[in-house]
């Protein structure tokens, strides 16, 4: 996952939702305070070892960096609850290739935090590692679901992995990115191996009110909100 440098600022941004405040995080997580949650969407456990599997030589650490990336931040949210917005497994049967080191440090979140798994499109059917398997969440007015929705108010989201490019003082930034417009929120890929997308990009059109789009940027340490108008192709 890309990640971008900009100036600093002071606090810590707050990324309010139709009518709910989060704490976008730099991993790509989003912490609920009120709730005590933590919504991650798109980890894509196995993607490596998926394509491994099928002769592509590639090394199959994926899952263990995005395990690491997880455990770190539920240990410093202090979360008591996990929400996966879809497409945990890269494929249908991922779940059951997991590693032996893999599958343990998995139950081990699954043990000491409330986990739901809603379906995605790369993992439509419930697997067997613990938790809550569904298609879509209620929470609080709130709908959390895998594929955002046109039209969908109060819809959170993953599914296309959104990222921004900035133009700022005759350069260029890109990175993965958080991105709103207070009734359609998308957060970006959570795992350590998946692509992002420009929230200029087709995918995009008509899915959002951009007059009010606000869009957070994940940075080395913390995530920074960037102006629509610094926004540029690529």
């Amino acid at each position: 996952m890309s990640t971008v440098a900009l100036s600093p600022v002071l606090e810590t941004p707050l990324l309010r939702f139709a009518g709910h405040n989060f704490e976008p995080l730099p991993s790509g997580a989003l912490f609920w305070h009120a709730r005590q949650t933590l919504l991650v969407a798109d980890l894509h456990f196995e993607k490596m070892a998926s394509f491994a599997r099928r002769g592509q030589m590639l090394p199959p650490y994926d899952t263990g960096m995005t395990l690491s990336r997880l455990e770190a931040d539920l240990r410093r949210a202090g979360a008591k609850r996990l929400v996966s917005l879809g497409d945990t497994f890269h494929r249908a049967d991922s779940s059951k290739l997991l590693g032996p080191t893999e599958r343990l440090r998995l139950d081990a979140i699954v043990e000491s935090v409330e986990c739901t798994w809603l379906s995605g499109n790369h993992d439509p059917a419930p697997h067997a590692i613990g938790g809550l398997c569904c298609a879509e969440l209620e929470l609080d007015g709130l709908t959390l679901s895998h594929e955002p929705i046109k039209g969908k108010t109060g819809l959170v989201a993953g599914h296309l992995h959104p990222a921004a490019r900035i133009a700022m003082e005759g350069r260029t930034a890109r990175s993965a990115c958080f991105v709103h417009d207070n009734r359609v929120l998308i957060l970006p890929a959570y795992g350590s191996s998946t692509g992002a997308l420009n929230i200029l990009s087709p995918a995009f059109f008509g899915l959002l009110n951009w007059p009010s789009v606000e869009v957070t940027m994940l940075g080395r340490d913390r995530t920074y909100p960037v102006s629509t108008k610094r926004l540029v192709r690529g």
